[in-house]
C-alpha cells in the first residue's frame, strides 16, 4: 500500500519529482544564492546555494534551477529555532496568536506542555492543543502532562491524570512524550502511579523537572529514564546534570532567567546536549525583546561561539526528541531536511531578515486568532471579606521572592516588618474552601495596594498579594468577575486589569492588544511601589510547591525542601 498526500499525490511520486529536482531535473521552488550556511553536523559556516523544493532541502551545491531565487549574499542561512520546553498558556495567547508574534521571530517548532490548561479543565486541556496543533503552520509538537495537579499539597480544577488517560493520547501523531516530571519525590520513593506513567513512556522522550536536586538523588532520577531538565539555575548544578547523561535546556522566560549563569556551560563539546526554551514567557517580553533570538543573542554576547549557539538552538534539541529522523525531519541545512530556516543580515546580532517554515516565508502565514473555544468562567468562587485576608501575626515564616528568580528564601520575621506584605491563595474551583494566608517580602518597600492574579502555577488558584486587606478584597471580585486575569487595585481603585476568560489562562484578544494591557500593568504596579520587573509571572510561581524553597497554596504553606505543609506562625 502507498502512502497518499494530500492531494491525491503518493509518496513515491513526492519522491521521485524531489530527487529530480536534486539534480537540476525540475525546478526547485526557491534558492538562497550565495549564502553563509550554518552545518550543524561540523558546526562550521560554509557557502553554499541552498535550494528546496515542496518545503524539502534538496541542495547546497550551485547549478539548480529554481522559480524564485533570493541573493544570499552578505547574509547568513541557519535552522529555525526550536524552543525545547513551552507553556504556551504561559504567552496569554491562544495557540494561534502565539503563532503569529514568535514564527517571525525564527521559531519554527515549539515542544509544549499544556499542564496549564490540563490543570484548570483535565484531559479536554490536554486535547485542545493536540487539536491545535494540527491547524497551525508552526510545528507545536505536545509533551503529555505527567504531574496534574503537580502535588497533593494544592487543589486543581482537572482532577489527577493517570497513566491510563495519557495512553490514550499517545498515538497523536504531534505526540513527542511524557512532559516534565515534577514529582521528584515520588520518582525517588517510587511512587507506584509514577512508575506506572515513566512504564507507559518508556521508549519515548521523558523531559524532568528537578531544581537544586544533586549527588545520588539525582543518579536515582536519571535511573528513571528521565533525560532533560529545563530548572537549572546554577553552573554546577547544570554540568552535573550533563554529566549523568540529562540535557540541559537554558531557560530565560519573563521570571525564571538562567541564560548568565549557564552560558558558561555551553561549548563546541556540550552542544550537542544543551538547548534554549523559554518555558514561561509573555507576549511584551516577545515583542521588546524577542523569544529564542534573544537567547541567542544573549549566550553570543555572554561569549558563546555563533556557531555553537545556533547549534543549540536548532539541531541540538530536534536531536534529543528525534525530530531530526523521519520523512519531516528538521534541524538542520541539508539534503532531506524540511526548509525551516532563518535567513540572518547579522549572525551576531540575531538580525533576522526573513523566516521559512517548510520553505514558506512567515510574512504569507498568519493563522486567525479567533477561536470557538469556550471554557465559561473557571473562577466559581464567592468573593471573601476584607478579615478573611488576615493571617496569624507575630514572628511568621515569609517567603523571600528575588526579582527574576522563581527559587524563593525561607526568611522567619515579623509580620509587620518593612518589606513584608500579605500574600493570600484562594482555592477557585467552587470547593468552598477559606483563604489560605501567609507573608512574602521582595515586592517592594513602598508596595502598597493590591496585585492579583488567576495564573498560579500549576493549580491555577487565585493569588492575591497586598498590604490592605480592603484593595485584596477588590482585586479578588475584579478577578472573579473578568473570569480571570491580572488587577492592580490600590485605595478601593481598580487601576489597571487584563481579562483572561479561557481558563483564566489565555485570552482570544490579538496579542498587540494583550501587550498594551501588559505595558498599563507593568506601569500600574510600579505606581503602587511595586519593584518586581515582571510582578505577575513572579506571582504566579509563589504558589508552585515543585520549586524550592517555600510556597503557598490553597491548602497552606508548603517546605518544598522537607515536602510537607508548615504552620506560618512560627
Amino acid at each position: 500500500m502507498r502512502l497518499m498526500a494530500s492531494t491525491g499525490t503518493t509518496y513515491t511520486e513526492k519522491l521521485a519529482k524531489r530527487i529530480r529536482a536534486a539534480q537540476g531535473h525540475e525546478f526547485c521552488d526557491v534558492i538562497i544564492k550565495n549564502v553563509t550556511y550554518l552545518d550543524v553536523f561540523t558546526c562550521e559556516w560554509k557557502q553554499g546555494d541552498i535550494a528546496w523544493f515542496e518545503g524539502v532541502i534538496v541542495g547546497v551545491e550551485a547549478g539548480l534551477k529554481a522559480r524564485e531565487v533570493i541573493d544570499g549574499s552578505s547574509k547568513f542561512l541557519v535552522p529555525g529555532f526550536i524552543d525545547a520546553h513551552v507553556h504556551v498558556e504561559s504567552s496569554l495567547l491562544m495557540p494561534a496568536s502565539f503563532q503569529n508574534v514568535v514564527l517571525p521571530k525564527g521559531t519554527t517548532t515549539a515542544i509544549s506542555d499544556p499542564h496549564e490548561l490540563s490543570n484548570v479543565m483535565g484531559v479536554s486541556g490536554i486535547q485542545f492543543f493536540l487539536d491545535s496543533s494540527l491547524k497551525l503552520d508552526l510545528d507545536l509538537r505536545v509533551m503529555l502532562s505527567s504531574c496534574v495537579p503537580a502535588t497533593h499539597f494544592e487543589t486543581n480544577g482537572g482532577g489527577a491524570i493517570e497513566a491510563d488517560a495519557l495512553i490514550k493520547l499517545i498515538d497523536h501523531p504531534q505526540v513527542l512524550g511524557l512532559a516534565e516530571m515534577m514529582n521528584v519525590p515520588g520518582v525517588l520513593n517510587a511512587d507506584p502511579k509514577i512508575l506506572e506513567k515513566l512504564q507507559a513512556f518508556k521508549s519515548m522522550p521523558m523531559d524532568g523537572h528537578c531544581p537544586l536536586v544533586r549527588g545520588q538523588a539525582l543518579s536515582a532520577y536519571a535511573s528513571a529514564g528521565i533525560s532533560s531538565c529545563h530548572e537549572s539555575s546554577e553552573y554546577e548544578e547544570a554540568r552535573e546534570k550533563l554529566s549523568k547523561g540529562i540535557s540541559v535546556w537554558i531557560r530565560e522566560g519573563s521570571v525564571a532567567k538562567d541564560l548568565d549563569a549557564l552560558s558558561p556551560l555551553l561549548t563546541l563539546a556540550t552542544s550537542t546536549t544543551i538547548g534554549f526554551c523559554s518555558d514561561d514567557r509573555n507576549p511584551l517580553d516577545i515583542e521588546h525583546e524577542g523569544h529564542l533570538d534573544h537567547l541567542i543573542r544573549g549566550a553570543i554576547r555572554n561569549g558563546v561561539a555563533i556557531e555553537v549557539a545556533y547549534r543549540a538552538a536548532s539541531w541540538s534539541v530536534a536531536r534529543h526528541y528525534g525530530l531530526d529522523r523521519g520523512p519531516n525531519r528538521v534541524g538542520a541545512i541539508a539534503p532531506g531536511y524540511g526548509a525551516d530556516l532563518v535567513l540572518l543580515d547579522d549572525a551576531r546580532t540575531c538580525s533576522i531578515n526573513s523566516v521559512f517554515k517548510s520553505g514558506k516565508n512567515v510574512q504569507g502565514l498568519k493563522a486567525q486568532t479567533g477561536s470557538a473555544f469556550h471554557t465559561g468562567n473557571t473562577i466559581k468562587v464567592h468573593t471573601p471579606e476584607a478579615h478573611d485576608f488576615n493571617g496569624v501575626s507575630g514572628n511568621v515564616n515569609v517567603i523571600g521572592v528575588h526579582n527574576g528568580k522563581i527559587l524563593t528564601d525561607h526568611l522567619v520575621l515579623k509580620s509587620d516588618a518593612k518589606n513584608v506584605a500579605r500574600f493570600t491563595v484562594l482555592e477557585r474551583y467552587g470547593h468552598g474552601s477559606k483563604p489560605s494566608n501567609a507573608y512574602v517580602h521582595g515586592f517592594g518597600e513602598n508596595f502598597e495596594g493590591a496585585i492579583a492574579s488567576s495564573v498560579g502555577h500549576d493549580s491555577h488558584n487565585l493569588s492575591i498579594v497586598g498590604t490592605s486587606t480592603s484593595d485584596m478584597k477588590v482585586a479578588t471580585e475584579a478577578l472573579i468577575q473578568s473570569g480571570g486575569g491580572f488587577v492592580v487595585v490600590k485605595n478601593g481603585q481598580v487601576l489597571s486589569s487584563l481579562a483572561l476568560p479561557l481558563g483564566g489562562l489565555m485570552s482570544a484578544a490579538e496579542p498587540a492588544s494583550i501587550v498594551k494591557s501588559l505595558t498599563h500593568l507593568r506601569d500600574a504596579s510600579r505606581s503602587i511601589g511595586c519593584e518586581l520587573t515582571e510582578p505577575f509571572l513572579q506571582l504566579a510561581f509563589l504558589s508552585l510547591p515543585v520549586i524550592p524553597s517555600l510556597k503557598l497554596t490553597d491548602k497552606g504553606l508548603v517546605d518544598v525542601n522537607q515536602f510537607k505543609i508548615i504552620p506560618v506562625g512560627v
